[in-house]
């Protein structure tokens, strides 16, 4: 039995479950990749100690993930930053942001020129607006013909 292995198999073992804790706070799953390729160089390494301690390390690691996983799927929506990090609602009664059904038949300014897309000033405000099909020059007065959640649909007034 090599145990001039031991220590450093240990250390990456450790130092991977500590990276894949750590990769739920830093995103880009770079802590993540780190993490399970620390792990797995443990278990390389264990098995370069004994091929039976090498099948308990990998067999170990194989069943705590899945009780970790268990646990984290039931536990960590309940804990102080798994609610600050989770929706606290199944989102059925989440409306659009910026619903103006009432912007329709009102006349406005195009602050931008659109093509198709661009800015008008309606009613004092500036409103995100589309064309319905041409191109609109800055300044030319518009009237809204369609407005539903945030898609404004605006023309010449003179069309």
């Amino acid at each position: 039995m090599n145990s001039s292995f031991f220590l450093p198999m240990m250390i990456l073992l450790i130092a991977g479950i500590v990276l894949l804790g750590a990769e739920v706070f830093v995103p880009g799953a770079i802590l993540g990749i780190m993490g399970v390729l620390a792990i797995l160089g443990a278990v390389v390494m264990a098995f370069s100690i004994s091929a039976t301690f090498g099948f308990y390390i990998a067999g170990g690691v194989i069943i705590l993930s899945g009780i970790g996983v268990a646990l984290w799927i039931k536990l960590f929506p309940r804990c102080p930053i798994g609610r600050k990090m989770t929706l606290s609602k199944d989102g059925k009664d989440f409306k659009a942001a910026d619903t103006r059904p009432d912007l329709v038949g009102r006349k406005g300014v195009a602050q931008s020129d659109l093509r198709p897309a661009g800015f008008a000033m309606i009613d004092g405000r500036r409103v995100d607006v589309v064309t319905d099909g041409g191109m609109i020059s800055k300044g030319e007065t518009v009237v809204v013909v369609k407005a539903a959640g945030s898609h404004v649909v605006v023309r010449k007034a003179d069309a």
